[in-house]
C-alpha cells in the first residue's frame, strides 16, 4: 500500500471515553452552567480529538500551500500569477498578513511551495519553505484536467508527508493557501460536492464587478462540463478540478487526522482542500475546527457539508494564507484554558447550585 492508504488506515473516530471525561468535568466548573458556551463544546471536540481531558496545543503551526492555476488565462481573477512568488517572498520576509497573525497567536509559519509557476529553488535550498512542487502549475480547467491522477496522488501525498514531519513536533496545525485564481477550482469543488447551483457558490475572489462575476460563472460551468469529475471521488475531483495547494491541504487535514493532532481551517481554499480530504476518508471530520466564515458565498455551504453548521468567527474575511486560522488559535487556547483551568465546584469549595 502507498502511504495514502496507510495514512487512511490511522485515522480513527475522536476517543469518546476523554470526550465524556471532559463533559464530566466541564459541567461541574464553579460556573453558571454551561456559561462560556461554544468554547465548551470546543473542549469536548480538543479532549476527543487528542485523547485526553488535558490537551496541550502549546506549539502552533500554520501552513500555507502555494500554487498556480493555469484557469488564470481565462481572466477569472484581477491579478496575474505572478502575484504567487512574489507573495511566498513577502511570506518569508515575515511581512504578510498571516505572519503578523502567526505572531500574535505564538504560531510558526511553514510555506509549502506545491506548485508555484516559478523556479523556487534558491529559498527552498536555504530552508525558508518546504519544497513539495508537484509541477509548475496546473492546466487550464477550462479546457481538460488540472493535472494527472498520478500528480493528484502526489499532491495529497506531499501534505500528509508534511503533517507526519511537523506532527514530531507541532500540537496543532492551521492550513492556509496563497495561489492567484484559487476561487475558481475550489468553487468548482464545492459544486462537484455540494449538489449545489454554481451561482450560489461563486463569489468574487480577488474583487471581480458584476460583468467578471458572470464570466467567472461561466468559465465554472465550463470546467465541469469538459472534466466532468466523480463527486464520490477525492482524488478524481482534485485531478480534473483542483489545485496542487488544494491537494496539499488535503493531505495535510489527513496527515493531521492520523497523528490525532486538530486542524483549522481556514477560509473558503482550506475548506475545498477539507472537502476533498473528507471525500477520501470521512472520518477526518472529527479533526476538524472551522475558524471563520469567508465572504465567499459557497463556504457555508462547504462548511456544513463537514458538519460545522458554526464557525468560530465570522469577520468578514476573504484573504485566506492561513490568517481566519492564526486568529481561531486564540479561541482554540481559550477552550483548553476552560477545560484544564477553570475549577469545579468541589475544587474550589464554592457551593453549587441545587439541580
Amino acid at each position: 500500500m502507498g502511504l495514502l492508504e496507510t495514512t487512511k488506515e490511522r485515522i480513527y473516530p475522536q476517543n469518546s471515553e476523554a470526550r465524556d471525561k471532559a463533559k464530566e468535568r466541564l459541567d461541574q466548573l464553579a460556573i453558571p452552567y454551561w456559561a462560556l458556551g461554544d468554547l465548551m463544546d470546543l473542549g469536548i471536540e480538543l479532549a476527543g480529538m487528542m485523547g485526553t481531558i488535558k490537551p496541550d496545543i502549546k506549539k502552533k503551526a500554520i501552513v500555507t500551500m502555494a500554487g498556480d492555476h493555469g484557469v488564470v488565462a481565462e481572466n477569472v481573477s484581477k491579478f496575474p500569477s505572478e502575484v504567487t512568488p512574489q507573495m511566498v517572498h513577502n511570506f518569508v520576509r515575515g511581512g504578510a498578513g498571516i505572519n503578523a497573525l502567526s505572531r500574535q497567536a505564538g504560531a510558526d509559519v511553514f510555506v509549502v511551495d506545491m506548485g508555484v509557476a516559478s523556479d523556487l529553488s534558491d529559498i527552498a535550498a536555504q530552508g525558508k519553505i518546504i519544497d513539495k512542487k508537484v509541477g509548475f502549475g496546473t492546466n487550464n480547467i477550462a479546457v481538460g484536467p488540472a493535472m494527472s491522477d498520478a500528480m493528484a496522488r502526489k499532491a495529497v501525498e506531499a501534505g500528509i508527508e508534511v503533517a507526519n514531519e511537523l506532527s514530531q513536533k507541532y500540537d496543532i496545525f492551521g492550513t492556509g493557501d496563497m495561489g492567484i485564481g484559487n476561487t475558481t477550482p475550489s468553487t468548482a469543488i464545492a459544486a462537484v460536492c455540494t449538489g449545489k447551483e454554481i451561482e450560489e457558490l461563486t463569489g468574487r475572489g480577488t474583487g471581480l464587478d458584476d460583468d467578471q462575476l458572470l464570466h467567472k460563472i461561466e468559465v465554472i460551468k465550463r470546467c465541469l462540463e469538459v472534466n466532468a469529475p466523480d463527486p464520490r471521488n477525492g482524488l478524481d475531483i482534485l485531478a480534473k478540478v483542483g489545485g496542487f495547494e488544494i491537494g496539499g491541504i488535503a493531505g495535510l487535514i489527513l496527515g493531521a487526522a492520523a497523528n490525532r493532532k486538530p486542524v483549522i481551517i481556514d477560509g473558503f481554499i482550506s475548506t475545498a482542500g477539507a472537502l476533498l480530504a473528507y471525500k477520501i476518508e470521512p472520518f477526518v471530520r472529527d479533526y476538524l475546527i472551522c475558524s471563520h466564515r469567508s465572504v465567499e458565498p459557497g463556504h457555508k455551504y462547504m462548511q456544513e457539508l463537514l458538519g460545522c453548521k458554526k464557525p468560530l468567527l465570522d469577520l468578514n474575511f476573504r484573504l485566506g494564507e492561513g490568517t481566519g486560522a492564526a486568529m481561531a488559535m486564540n479561541l482554540v487556547e481559550g477552550a483548553v484554558a476552560i477545560l484544564t483551568e477553570v475549577l469545579t465546584f468541589e475544587e474550589a469549595a464554592v457551593a453549587c447550585a441545587d439541580k
